[in-house]
């Protein structure tokens, strides 16, 4: 197809619309409400063009045959300008004390547009601050309107816990009743953190507790990082996208102040001996199948909320990050003598739900919590920037023994499909007693948003599935309800892609998560990590072999079972 912009001819794909020709071309059009896939609705005018002379938002609208583009006109800036001035004629603009300031595409709009005044004395409606959701804190008076959450919450996840409300001066973004956002079926997940543009939408943050056990003498305080934080953290100091900065951030956790820097993959292979260990006694002795993993706390909110009927299929395993806590202030704490009370675990987490799932009932093993406070990876990043540490800078170093020690299987964890090759990487040799030669389950990886696959191990068929997104998750239940579908073992995450997707990962703009692989280069990461171990299978783990001989026994075990699993319970479906 043929097209000018800007009174240059191109030839662009058919289909495209206005603002992907243009991007095809190495043309910028700055957007706000639009994300692909997810709200495609031209709701803010940003992207405004002229094309064969009329203003159109070029986010939706279709390049045609002969159309002539153009973007950077007197009239396209002044449009986009007055666009912008009227929305932030009712947006609060306390930008010094808020979270997102210098990472705010609405503010960076303003900067690029020349707008820093209030052009326009609107009406605008205060509004109460929303913390009842331990995940998030929701600030209506930062909002823009661009209804990224509403379909972030909706496409995404399927649970359309926020929705629009009233017209005009009046709309509002709201719950169901305009109920507080800890009375509904959230799950916390943070997708709409991911796609907020403005400081509407922003973790609780967890970073003054962590400060102030750091600074407390008579605390021995420990952290723990999820797989994905290590392909992720870069980002927040300017490196490349799929950096594996393992070791600068273990570097930096030092440099705070913790005594000990402790690796979750431990938890996560820790959490395959005893998933692979459950779904191995469930096939042979007639357990509830097919057994869905419980890794994600997302998914297991939706489970308690959507699909209450389900429960006994959750795998009753705790998650890598409860698992680690647990043994920290079980097994490791006896080992070195101190005393549990005084442990103050952290966890470095991709995950908001992560903050709920530390104060769910039934995990505190010690009869203390497991892990006593959660922060994102974004927190972590804060903390660094306010302790004045040249991240990118920083030499390489290692994680404490032995808790620190772990395996490729579990750097997976942190991809859709990852916990289901490491769970197989173990089960496919306990079920047939023969060394795995080729280790990688290609089958269940990738980002689609529905993956299965039938393996023939020791003449038993096993029908695996994964999903990601809460909105997958309920296709896949469904069908297994409804008896069309027979699997075995299903992982689900609550996130689109995974946990390197998580609600607390760095937030990126639209250009990047519009034009840009994030979960790809995201993923990469990991995979590469994987492929340079020593060891990629749990099992051949010698930490976890050290832990099972002098604590748990063997996977499954009495002592296994009161300290590595929990339990669930039945919530209001809405």
């Amino acid at each position: 197809m043929n097209i000018k912009i800007n009174g240059i001819p191109y030839e662009v794909e058919d289909g495209q619309t206005i603002l992907q020709a243009c991007h095809s071309v190495g043309i910028r059009i700055p957007t706000l409400c639009w994300l692909k896939e997810i709200n495609e609705i031209g709701a803010c005018r940003i992207c405004l063009v002229e094309a064969n002379k009329r203003l159109v938002a070029s986010c939706v609208i279709k390049a045609e045959e002969g159309m002539e583009i153009v973007t950077n006109s007197e009239r396209v800036m002044n449009a986009r300008r007055n666009n912008l001035e009227l929305l932030l004629s009712v947006h609060d603009k306390k930008c010094l004390s808020c979270v997102k300031s210098g990472k705010c595409e609405f503010q960076q709009l303003c900067n690029e547009m020349g707008v820093s005044e209030n052009k326009y004395d609107g009406y605008r409606r205060e509004f109460e601050i929303d913390d009842t959701n331990p995940c998030f804190v929701r600030d209506n008076n930062k909002c823009v309107l661009c209804r990224r959450c509403v379909a972030a919450c909706k496409e995404y996840q399927g649970i359309s816990a926020i929705g629009p409300a009233k017209r005009g001066f009046n709309s509002y973004i709201t719950t169901a009743f305009d109920v507080d956002l800890g009375s509904t079926a959230c799950v916390g997940c943070g997708q709409c953190i991911n796609v907020c543009p403005t400081g509407a939408l922003v973790e609780h943050d967890s970073t003054g507790d962590v400060w102030a056990a750091l600074n407390d003498p008579d605390k021995y305080v420990v952290v723990e990082t999820a797989p994905a934080v290590r392909a992720t953290l870069g980002e927040c100091f300017n490196m490349p996208i799929g950096t594996d900065v393992e070791g600068k951030m273990v570097t930096a956790l030092r440099m705070l102040g913790f005594d000990k820097v402790f690796d979750t993959d431990f938890g996560a292979d820790l959490t395959i001996m005893e998933e692979a260990n459950e779904f191995l006694d469930r096939v042979n002795n007639g357990g509830v199948l097919p057994m869905i993993t419980s890794c994600s706390p997302g998914w297991i909110k939706f489970c308690e909320h959507k699909y209450p009927e389900m429960l006994a299929n959750l795998s009753s395993c705790k998650s890598p990050q409860q698992m680690f806590g647990a043994t920290l202030k079980t097994y490791w704490a006896e080992k070195n003598g101190i005393d549990p009370e005084k442990i103050f675990c952290v966890s470095v987490m991709p995950c908001t739900a992560k903050k709920f799932e530390i104060g769910r009932e039934d995990e505190n093993a010690a009869g203390y919590p497991d892990v006593d406070a959660s922060i994102t990876t974004r927190e972590l990043a804060r903390m660094i920037e306010r302790a004045g540490i040249g991240f990118a800078a920083l030499p390489d170093g290692e994680f404490d023994d032995v808790m620190g020690e772990s395996t490729g299987a579990a750097v997976i964890f942190g991809a859709t499909g990852g916990v289901m090759e490491a769970a197989l990487r173990t089960a496919v040799e306990k079920l047939t007693g023969e060394e795995l030669k080729n280790v990688e389950f290609k089958d269940v990886r990738g980002f689609e948003g529905i993956k299965e696959a039938s393996y023939d191990v020791a003449e038993t068929k096993i029908n695996v599935c994964v999903a990601s997104g809460l909105a997958n998750a309920a296709k896949v239940l469904d069908s297994v309800k409804s008896g069309e579908k027979d699997y075995h073992f299903i992982e689900i995450m609550a996130c689109p892609g995974g946990c390197i997707n998580g609600g607390g990962q760095p937030t990126q703009c639209a250009d990047v998560r519009n034009f840009t692989d994030l979960k790809g280069l995201r993923a990469a990461a990991l995979y590469n990590n994987d492929e340079h171990k020593a060891l990629r299978k749990s099992h051949e783990n010698p930490a976890i072999k050290q832990v099972y001989s002098e604590f748990f026994k063997e996977p499954g075990s009495h002592k296994a079972h009161e300290i590595l699993h929990t339990t669930y319970v039945k919530r209001d479906k809405f």
